[in-house]
């Protein structure tokens, strides 16, 4: 070969190769770097409005508004059990308004009916109260204990925790039990279902049910859209301004009425 066309080859493979336009090491390198994907992040705040669309808890009638006190109220309580129930009073009790949750495995594995007492009304639950033999249901988180043998069969204990609101039920006798006066046959025949002495009360064919999946330090929530309740409970004392009161406030008309 020519030197002259040698040196002209070699000096532009130099400058080829200065400037980037090849690469010696390609013909080795066989790995493909994975492409990078942004990934989604859930804000703490809204982590209860993912929860509430994945279960499709509003087809089943339960507001955003309660899912939202019920998600905020359970983060300050310190459950032994990744379980919570909703009550929800705001709805008739002709409806299955008693919700439970499996948090840890983000299920909803219970949804069945539960009653209010006698004399927080009929069809709806509108008056609440702490007192003893008011049998009145008392809104707020409870804390469920051990169960016991009583005369409604397999019962389970609860702990009121908001202080002057509810930390009246354990000495009331509060618990949830069976009954006979809860069931879709009941409803039929009154247009309503039966109701307790203040108990949240569920059927016989769910008790056993239920006590076994609450029992033993899950949570429970008995909500209404009450103004006073919502104003003086502690555990909901820190909800902040993106909570539903504004949304809420024209239908809160029944003040609390043990306190």
């Amino acid at each position: 070969m020519n030197k002259s066309l040698t040196l002209v080859a070699v000096t532009a493979l130099v400058l080829a190769l200065s400037f980037g336009f090849i690469n010696p090491f390609s013909s080795f390198t066989t790995e493909k770097k994975a492409p990078i994907v942004a990934t989604k992040t859930i804000a703490p705040e809204q982590e209860w409005v993912s929860l509430y669309e994945s279960l499709k808890l509003d087809s089943l009638g339960l507001s955003s508004e309660a899912f939202h006190y019920a998600w905020y109220g359970f983060q300050q309580m310190k459950l032994e059990q990744p379980v919570i129930a909703i009550a929800d009073f705001s709805q008739s009790s002709r409806n299955k308004r008693l919700y439970v949750i499996d948090l840890l495995k983000k299920e909803l594995i219970y949804n069945t009916y539960v009653a209010h007492g006698m004399n927080s009304g009929q069809e709806f639950a509108q008056r609440f109260s702490n007192n003893d033999s008011s049998h009145q249901s008392s809104l707020g988180f409870y804390r469920t204990l051990g169960t016991y043998q009583g005369k409604h069969g397999l019962s389970l204990k609860l702990e009121g925790l908001e202080k002057g609101i509810n930390d009246h039920v354990y000495s009331r006798a509060i618990v949830m039990h069976g009954a006979d006066y809860v069931s879709e046959s009941f409803i039929k025949q009154t247009g309503r279902l039966g109701r307790s002495q203040g108990c949240p009360a569920v059927s016989y064919a769910d008790h056993k049910i239920l006590i076994n999946l609450l029992k033993g330090g899950a949570g429970l929530f008995l909500y209404s859209n009450n103004e006073s309740y919502l104003k003086q409970s502690h555990l909901l004392a820190g909800i902040g301004q993106t909570d539903h009161r504004a949304e809420i406030a024209s239908d809160l008309s029944h003040p609390y009425t043990s306190l």
